[in-house]
């Protein structure tokens, strides 16, 4: 998994070319993805919530239903809730959807802009960009028992003098154990990492 830096980079990469804004779902699992980014207009963010889009959505639909690229205006699936005239309605004129990965930790990604549709040259841009932001975000398949233990006891509130005793190892044991879960997760705290173990459903 890679920095926030090398995220936020490639973000604004992308903001670069989605001048109405668009929708990052890296890794949606279990029908949640593990990291989300949107620059949608708030307006047509809570609109489309209010709406329960999400479940409607031709976008998401076709993300599922394949990998690759589309503009929206070739989709070759049924739209019956006028979504994507919606989101015209709503300043989200020209889009575009990229899927990329396995079906079981599949990245979806939509882009819109209001002047016109987007070139094959953004297209392929913008393909390479959400593949590498699903590589930099790959979370790690797996913990060690050991670090495990440790993060449910910083989850239950064990003190690290407690979790030491409760593990039957020293104090700096445990805290070496915290350093290489902080370091297996990318994250700067035991919080953070607790975070993320549980977002990536590693605990």
């Amino acid at each position: 998994m890679s920095s926030r830096a090398d995220i936020n980079a490639a973000l604004r990469k992308l903001g670069k070319h989605a001048l109405s804004g668009y929708f990052v779902g890296l890794h949606i699992r279990f029908a949640a993805p593990l990291m989300q980014f949107q620059t949608y207009a708030e307006e047509w963010s809570e609109f489309y919530s209010q709406n329960g889009y999400a479940l409607r959505d031709p976008t998401i639909a076709w993300g599922f239903s394949t990998t690759g690229s589309c503009r929206w205006s070739a989709l070759p699936i049924p739209d019956p809730f006028n979504i994507l005239k919606d989101a015209a309605d709503h300043g989200l004129i020209f889009g575009l959807t990229v899927s990329h990965g396995p079906i079981a930790s599949r990245t979806i990604a939509s882009f819109a802009r209001a002047d016109r549709e987007f070139t094959d040259a953004e297209i392929e841009d913008i393909s390479t960009t959400v593949r590498r932001l699903h590589e930099m975000t790959e979370p790690p398949a797996s913990l060690t028992k050991a670090q495990k233990e440790a993060l449910r006891c910083i989850a239950e509130g064990d003190r690290h003098a407690a979790a030491a005793a409760k593990l039957g190892i020293t104090e700096s044991a445990f805290k070496a154990r915290l350093i290489s879960v902080r370091e297996r997760l990318k994250a700067r705290t035991t919080a953070e990492a607790l975070q993320r173990a549980k977002e990536y459903r590693l605990l």
